[in-house]
């Protein structure tokens, strides 16, 4: 994961998650009033992540999850309450003591880092909302390091490629100047499901199972179920 591109935004995001937008974005994953434009997020999210944890299985116990852009930790308290042993990495690490001090008393593993580093095997990998902000080459590479560690299955979200998103990302104007963040990649999904169905390496043993659109107000999301291919 040396390109240049991807590091750029991945500094860009680590400024913005860790510096600029900290607060607003701990604020957004709480029951704190906001803003109209970010309430529509936040209740977009929240059905991003009830599909993705619909998609785990209700029992958890014994099984190891790796939650990939944690942020403050909502969805790794709820895959931790099925029994699941959570490690969550967010590149945030202001987001990582906010999911600290909110689920101190649980036994998931929070950790300020680069969602891409091995740490391991897992049963699981999750990615809501982490791959959004780079172009389906790095994705691609994204998962194939998920693939490389991953028994199971790996669920993730991309922005989806609407004529509305494709115009807002080349006027920069995906949220007003007050509630703008870094840059969000849009990928077609024709696209997706051609270099998954191409992928070499790793990913090559998984499929797409399952997808699920959500879109509400200024957030647009695809949710994506990648399973291990029948032998």
């Amino acid at each position: 994961m040396a390109n240049v591109s991807f590091e750029t935004r991945k500094g860009e995001l680590k400024t913005y998650f860790g510096q600029t937008a900290a607060d607003k974005w701990v604020a957004l994953t709480s029951q704190t009033p906001v803003s109209y434009i970010r309430e529509t997020v936040r209740a977009g999210r929240e059905q991003t992540r009830e599909t993705l944890l619909g998609w785990l299985p209700t029992e958890l116990t014994g099984k190891r999850i790796y939650d990939a852009g944690c942020g403050t930790g909502v969805l790794a308290e709820m895959a931790a309450k099925r029994g699941a042993d959570v490690v969550a990495v967010d590149i945030s690490a202001a987001l990582i003591n906010e999911a600290k001090l909110r689920f101190a008393d649980t036994s998931i593993e929070f950790e300020a880092g680069d969602m891409a580093a091995d740490r391991g095997m897992f049963d699981h990998v999750v990615a809501m909302d982490s791959l959004i902000h780079y172009p389906l080459p790095a994705i691609m590479e994204l998962l194939e390091g998920f693939a490389e560690r991953t028994t199971g299955s790996i669920l993730f979200t991309v922005a989806p490629s609407t004529p509305m998103l494709e115009v807002m990302k080349f006027a920069g104007k995906f949220f007003p100047k007050n509630d703008r963040s870094p840059a969000i990649e849009p990928v077609k999904e024709t696209a997706l499901r051609k270099a998954v169905a191409e992928a070499t390496g790793a990913l090559a043993d998984f499929a797409i199972e399952d997808m699920h659109h959500v879109s509400t107000g200024f957030y647009k999301s695809t949710s994506v179920k990648l399973v291990r291919r029948a032998a």
